[in-house]
């Protein structure tokens, strides 16, 4: 399918980019748990776009889609307007996204000492530029990944207006600075001011970790959906969540046996993605599926010390057996 942003079914709720963790295993995974073909749409992790431009392997091979994915939005980071432009050509004649987002919102050292993420807020004319040499080339709809600002939370007022003009078709709002990083809470009440200056849609994000936060959320925010980040991490179920909430006022939470057989679907894709050393990877993944848990640290060091899925699952069932889960 091809990507309106317009026409998509309002509350916009999708899965955040993030690197490291919504890769294609993990894209999969919440897509079988939510069970809906088209919902949610899913942003993949960031890749760089001078990596792609060179022709980095493991950069491309991060850019591969399943169909179970679909619609899948690829994000790219990168300061160069033409180097952004080759790479978003390059990836859509081989993978053909539905999307693509440009970051303009990692607040991350390594990210924003190059001029990439966050950075881009300083200099609203090399981002613009990099908005129209990337839609000269693309055939699916572009958009952008913002935060309130590099240090004032007004920055975004006159910024975000300036990518819409630019071309961007959707624009997704952080609630903090650059300088806040990820410290304090996100401040939906500047985001709902950003709707204001906008006429394309726009997604809030940050501190939506709950299906009842997306509802106070979109209440303050007034946005047309949500892009949801830490909130899915090791809880692929809140998109089904989320959309339960809105629509029946209630949820469910999976038992312990329902979410181990969840984990179980998503270390066969890792695996299948990675290899063998994707047991170790996995690892990240397993600290976020039993947060929370009282006496879990027990288990999650054995967990750790696992070396292939047999140990690993027997774990599992130590876990199931001991009741205390």
């Amino acid at each position: 399918m091809k990507l309106n942003w317009n026409e998509i079914k309002k509350p916009i709720i999708a899965l955040s980019p993030m690197a490291d963790m919504t890769d294609s295993s993990f894209c999969q995974v919440v897509k079988e748990v939510t069970g809906e073909k088209e919902y949610p749409v899913m942003f993949r992790e960031m890749v760089s776009a001078e990596a792609v431009v060179r022709g980095s392997e493991k950069t491309l091979d991060m850019t591969e889609i399943d169909p179970a994915e679909r619609p899948l939005v690829q994000q790219i980071f990168g300061a160069d307007p033409i180097v952004m432009r080759d790479s978003l050509k390059k990836i859509q004649e081989e993978h053909a996204p539905e999307g693509f987002d440009v970051n303009m919102g990692c607040p991350v050292y390594k990210i924003t000492s190059n001029f990439n993420g966050c950075a881009l807020m300083k200099d609203v004319n090399n981002a613009s530029e990099i908005v129209k040499q990337m839609i000269s080339v693309s055939n699916v709809p572009l958009s952008v990944k913002i935060r309130l600002g590099w240090s004032s939370i007004d920055e975004c007022l006159s910024f975000a207006p300036a990518m819409e003009q630019a071309g961007a078709k959707l624009i997704t709002v952080h609630g903090r600075t650059k300088e806040q990083g990820y410290s304090g809470t996100s401040d939906w009440h500047q985001i709902a001011k950003v709707k204001k200056v906008l006429s394309v849609p726009l997604l809030a994000n940050g501190d939506i970790h709950t299906p009842e936060a997306l509802v106070q959320a979109l209440e303050i925010t007034k946005a047309d959906g949500a892009l949801i980040a830490r909130g899915a991490l090791g809880n692929p179920w809140i998109f089904k969540q989320m959309r339960d909430m809105l629509e029946k006022g209630s949820y469910e939470v999976p038992t312990i046996e329902e979410k181990i057989s969840v984990i179980k679907n998503h270390l066969d894709l890792h695996l299948k993605q990675y290899g063998d050393f994707g047991i170790k990877t996995f690892r990240k993944h397993l600290t976020w599926y039993f947060k929370g848990y009282p006496n879990v640290k027990f288990y999650r060091d054995l967990m750790n010390k696992s070396e292939n899925t047999e140990q690993l699952y027997d774990v599992f069932d130590q876990m199931i057996k001991s009741k205390e889960f």
